[in-house]
């Protein structure tokens, strides 16, 4: 469904130097010898990063795949990058039709999937009928059809009690399912969630969680980002562990609880990442 060959995302940063490393005593002798900078003040430099490092990996049809990783290990990135949201440095990210055809045109790429972040834009003035009308009109969904899609929209995420409401008066839950039914007006086959149930009430991660298992159940592939390890091992077929943007894990729920002799996917994160840091240092 969806094929990702050696995505890299490259980013620059500025580094704090310490005091009589070598990096430090350089920069600070070449600010001397021009007249700039003063002894002793600590001195800064700029350098690149890969935030996505050399990532691989195809997702199938009908497939539920978790990406798990600490804070600021790549997660949101990549999948900013899968959803045609930022362009990478270098790598491919395509997705394959019905008849196996990789869809490479940006336009038709984004009519493919269903995106949700949490700096999706929400129309506050309107209530999420006005909205989900406004996305079909510019999908250029027949009127009869988005009528019959929003129904069903509003059914699977159980949005009947607020769907006429003003967007600006929901909770926080009811905000995150509305923002959920503007990825799927267009009906897409591929589902792209970062942190879709981050900070809801019980009743709204509950709802978002049976639709994602109904979307798979239809055939549909869902590619998530989430710190609930629970939910995760509940939910997925698949998981990929990232560290530092590069993958340090993929596999099963039980077949990476198992590797890692444990009985909770939570233990198994926290064993992979002990395995990578002891490594890394």
């Amino acid at each position: 469904m969806i094929v990702v060959n050696d995505l890299c995302k490259e980013f620059e940063r500025t580094v704090v130097l310490q005091p009589n490393t070598a990096d430090h005593n350089e920069i600070q002798e070449d600010q001397a010898k021009h007249g700039k900078g003063k002894r002793g003040k600590l001195k800064q430099k700029k350098e690149s990063f890969l935030a996505v490092d050399h990532i691989s990996f195809e997702v199938s049809k009908g497939e539920i795949l978790g990406i798990l990783g600490p804070n600021g290990a790549g997660k949101t990135t990549l999948l900013r990058m899968l959803g045609g949201l930022m362009q990478p440095t270098s790598g491919t990210v395509a997705i394959k039709d019905s008849t196996g055809k990789l869809i490479t045109d940006q336009v038709e790429y984004k009519r493919a999937i269903g995106y949700l972040s949490g700096n999706t834009r929400l129309y506050h003035r309107m209530s999420t009928r006005e909205m989900l009308y406004m996305l079909a009109d510019i999908y250029e969904i027949p009127r009869d059809e988005a009528e019959q899609r929003i129904a069903e929209i509003s059914r699977v995420l159980d949005m009947s009690s607020f769907l006429d409401n003003r967007i600006e008066k929901l909770s926080t839950g009811q905000t995150q399912r509305a923002s959920i039914a503007r990825c799927l007006i267009h009906n897409p086959d591929l589902y792209i969630f970062d942190e879709p149930t981050l900070g809801l009430d019980i009743l709204s991660a509950d709802a978002i969680v049976n639709f994602m298992k109904a979307q798979k159940d239809k055939g549909k592939t869902v590619l998530y980002s989430t710190h609930y390890l629970e939910e995760a091992q509940f939910l997925c077929d698949r998981i990929l562990m990232i560290y530092h943007g590069k993958i340090v894990k993929d596999g099963s729920p039980d077949q990476i609880m198992e590797e890692c002799r444990v009985s909770s996917l939570r233990d198994a994160f926290h064993c992979v990442m002990e395995e990578v840091e002891k490594h890394e240092y």
